[in-house]
């Protein structure tokens, strides 16, 4: 029963301290119209509220959370990508690079 203990502990460890596969970054400020057009371009689905607003597609054209952009008024965006792409732009967030499109 010690045994087992030691293991689910080491296991919860490793699985606690692997890297995640996504990556938040920092993109500059955006207006909510910009966003929008990068967003119908990328084909996601873009939503809005009084205070955020945002961006979700599947990196691939579609809409979904692989790839997402979240803005606030008057404030940096934020950016969740995986893969460990480092993007610049918003359009860039929101899409695969060419080499990993389907």
């Amino acid at each position: 029963m010690r045994h087992l203990t030691v293991l689910f502990v080491l296991i919860g460890a490793l699985v606690a301290g692997a890297p995640s596969r996504a990556s938040d970054l920092t993109l500059p400020k955006t207006a909510a119209a910009a966003l929008k057009s990068a967003c119908d371009k990328a084909g996601g689905k873009f939503s809005q509220g009084a205070a955020l607003y945002g961006c979700g597609t599947d990196c691939h054209g579609h809409a979904g959370t692989d790839c997402t952009v979240a803005c606030a008024a008057d404030a940096r965006c934020t950016a969740q990508v995986v893969g460990g792409r480092r993007p610049r732009s918003v359009a860039d967030a929101l899409q695969a690079p060419e080499k990993h499109r389907r």
